[in-house]
């Protein structure tokens, strides 16, 4: 399954995995989202509401990596890797950037579209 990010004239594409986790955020598309960056490492910005914690969490990341934070509850993309690892309770990997994700990697927020491609 294929998600579209689109911020600003840029378009991204992203690889869902299978999870539960990654269908119920599926179930909120689209969507548009104001992202605010953190540690110039990821862009993350509120879902709507929460959603299933169904999938592995994790406390490492990969640059690309689409994932959700449930204490947010927040939906985040790393756009650089900073050594750092991520604090209780985690995050749940929900997909990863095809390419282009250093689109990401500007000053501020940005807003972003989100949608599921058929």
């Amino acid at each position: 399954m294929k998600m579209g990010l689109r911020v600003g004239d840029k378009a991204l594409t992203a690889t869902l995995i299978d999870s539960q986790t990654t269908r119920d955020f599926v179930s909120l598309l689209p969507f548009t989202l104001t992202m605010n960056d953190l540690f110039r490492r990821e862009k993350f910005g509120h879902l709507p509401r929460a959603i299933s914690e169904g999938g592995e969490p994790t406390k490492r990341y990969e640059v690309g990596d689409v994932v959700y934070w449930p204490p947010g509850p927040d939906l985040a993309v790393f756009y650089r890797h900073d050594g750092q690892k991520i604090p209780d309770p985690g995050i749940i990997v929900i997909g990863k950037i095809d390419s282009g994700v250093e689109a990401l990697n500007v000053p501020g927020t940005v807003k972003v579209k989100v949608e599921l491609i058929k």
